[in-house]
């Protein structure tokens, strides 16, 4: 296998996923528009890696200015030793107090990204914004997560204990190619396909916002003439749920 067979196994994963969990992504896309039409609040997490959905979906052209990304440090791939994301994401406690810290409220979203979804600080986010009346969507591989054993005390994985669930449909330990030669397989799918994932669930709270008769507060690229304009007034519209700035 080769670059060739990456690219189409990710094409088709994205498509696969996508169509075998529209009702999912329309259920969380509902949750999305109905959050923000609400002046509710949205929030985005994830661990190492995974969290380069949070940076994806914030602050973003084309997308909505009023998801907010958490960005722990020590959770974050400019930690060093890196590996300490690793052992931090397994210690109790920490997600708690990441949710409490950030004043995340009742009726707000929160969504959150894990692949393996067997990690104690994901798990315990999902707990307390349980506990808090907080909209809980979470992507996660489902074959990866299932085959392998929680971390948290409560043994819980983190599909077992969000509201609204999808699977990125990718391998166990989340790589998919094999290369003759080489024992391990290379390759991940999951960032490419969370990443069109959470993309889908933007757009299609954004038709639903229109149909409702709400003017989705949409960013432009500040490099297109008006775009600072156009931003300037969303920012100012929605400032008391946009917390990055």
């Amino acid at each position: 296998m080769d670059g060739r067979d990456y690219i189409n196994i990710v094409t088709d994963t994205v498509k696969r996923a996508y169509t075998e969990q529209a009702d999912a992504v329309k259920e969380a896309a509902e949750i999305l528009a109905k959050t923000v039409e609400s002046k509710h609040n949205v929030f985005v997490f994830g661990c190492s890696h995974a969290g380069i959905l949070a940076e994806e979906v914030f602050y973003r052209t084309g997308g909505l200015a009023v998801i907010n990304p958490i960005f722990f440090p020590a959770m974050m791939l400019n930690t060093r030793p890196i590996t300490m994301t690793s052992s931090l994401e397994r210690v109790p406690g920490i997600g708690k107090t990441i949710f409490e810290k950030n004043g995340i409220k009742k009726d707000d979203l929160l969504i959150i990204h894990s692949v393996s979804g067997r990690n104690t600080v994901p798990v315990e986010m999902a707990l307390a914004a349980k506990e808090h009346g907080v909209h809980t969507v979470c992507i996660t591989n489902l074959k990866y997560s299932k085959a392998v054993t929680p971390r948290h005390p409560g043994g819980k994985r983190l599909f077992e204990v969000c509201d609204t669930v999808l699977d990125n449909m990718g391998e166990v330990g989340d790589a998919a190619v094999s290369i003759e030669g080489l024992p391990e397989k290379i390759g991940p799918t999951s960032t490419a396909v969370g990443a069109a994932l959470i993309n889908a669930i933007v757009i299609d709270a954004v038709n639903k916002m229109i149909e409702d008769g709400i003017v989705p507060p949409v960013l432009m690229s500040a490099n297109l003439d008006g775009g600072d304009e156009h931003n300037t007034k969303i920012f100012e519209e929605y400032k008391d749920n946009i917390f990055y700035m």
